[in-house]
């Protein structure tokens, strides 16, 4: 057996190279949990296996964020330049994407374990991911037009990340409101609506760029394979906000003068989702083809990877969500399928993963190796 860590850049690499891009491992753990615990189908050991994979992903994220944090604070040159990094700061935005999807799996299995107190910590937690979203879905942005150097051929659909950490909060707004007194699911819907509209709105705008960056320049290089998928996660988590927000607001706004509002909202919410779910179908068949073509050209590991993930499992969730609405058969059919390709593809990109962890390659921030290109560190495992 080799020696681990053989291959790390530097004593402690672990710290002062740890990039926010790890946080996609937990987003995609945690939506592999939520995807096996919403199965229509009862299987033996089904919620255990669920809420193992939750509390895997519960233990992750506070490793990362304590990594993340030890980085910021015994290593603040390297903050500087991972802000201004036109690949690495992109990541920024799985962060509060990482503990979106870790509040729904609190709403999902802390009760029957921990009881109903668990509703006050998923609020107090929903307010701190709220904020964390919006601010990257400002800071980001604010750095690429005043200080980081992009161009349209070099453009990948990475930037798609720190805007949609909004929408995935959205998302797990609608989850959180059932749980509340109406006052404060009252809030928090109003909140997630208007998080809801300020991501898809740019998600939309920037889909719309990377299309016509595909068209003019073909796909990117094998080391941003993964990236081809990102745009399925707009789509799908604005399908799943969409309808999770929309059954919920006619409870939180009864007796208001937005009831009448709040039951339209519900129609809309499920006609809405459909039109989304229809957009996120084209996006799968399109991203499956492109990876297909990405697989003929051998392409190497990295941990841009796990971004194959959390957009097919939040697609999975919205699919199984229109299931249980519509109780059509062939959403269940479709579900099946995605939730057996989810948890193929989570197997092996873990097992990669921990691969390169044992060998330390993993660990080599882009912006501290000296020239390099943009994917290095962050989409290469080289």
């Amino acid at each position: 057996m080799s020696r681990p860590f053989s291959r790390l850049p530097e004593p402690w690499a672990f710290v002062r190279h740890f990039t926010p891009n790890w946080f996609a491992m937990t987003m995609g753990t945690g939506v592999l949990a939520l995807v096996i615990a919403h199965l229509p189908w009862a299987l033996p050991g089904q919620m255990i296996l669920a809420e193992v994979l939750w509390l895997f992903g519960v233990a992750l994220f506070a490793l990362f964020a304590l990594l993340f944090l030890t980085r910021v604070l015994l290593h603040r040159d390297t903050l500087w330049p991972m802000l201004l990094h036109p690949v690495q700061s992109m990541f920024l935005g799985a962060i509060p994407m990482g503990l979106a999807v870790l509040i729904s799996g609190l709403l999902q299995f802390g009760p029957a374990r921990w009881g109903d107190g668990v509703y006050a910590l998923a609020h107090a937690l929903w307010w701190l991911d709220a904020a964390m979203a919006l601010g990257s879905a400002l800071l980001v942005p604010y750095l690429m037009f005043t200080r980081q150097s992009h161009a349209l051929e070099k453009m990948t659909a990475v930037w798609l990340l720190p805007i949609v950490a909004p929408e995935v909060a959205a998302g797990a707004a609608g989850a959180l409101a059932p749980h509340l007194d109406p006052a404060a699911a009252r809030l928090v819907l109003v909140v997630g609506f208007i998080l809801w509209g300020m991501s898809l709105a740019l998600a939309f705008s920037l889909i719309t760029l990377v299309l016509l960056r595909l068209a003019l320049h073909k796909l990117p290089d094998t080391d941003f394979a993964a990236t081809s998928w990102l745009p399925l996660g707009p789509l799908a988590t604005g399908c799943l906000g969409l309808l999770t927000m929309g059954q919920a607001a006619p409870a939180a706004f009864t007796g208001t003068p937005l009831a009448a509002a709040a039951e339209l909202a519900h129609g809309i919410g499920l006609v809405g989702g459909l039109a989304l779910w229809g957009a996120g179908l084209w996006w799968l068949v399109i991203a499956t083809l492109f990876t297909r073509h990405y697989i003929r050209d051998n392409m190497a590991f990295n941990l841009g990877w796990w971004g194959f993930t959390f957009p097919l499992g939040v697609f999975a969730l919205a699919t199984l969500e229109l299931l249980r609405l519509t109780e059509l058969s062939f959403f269940a059919l479709v579900g099946l399928v995605l939730s057996v390709q989810l948890a193929a593809i989570w197997l092996l990109v873990l097992q990669r993963t921990l691969r390169g962890v044992w060998h330390g390659e993993l660990f080599q921030a882009p912006c501290l190796g000296g020239p390099q290109s943009a994917a290095h560190g962050v989409f290469s495992a080289d």
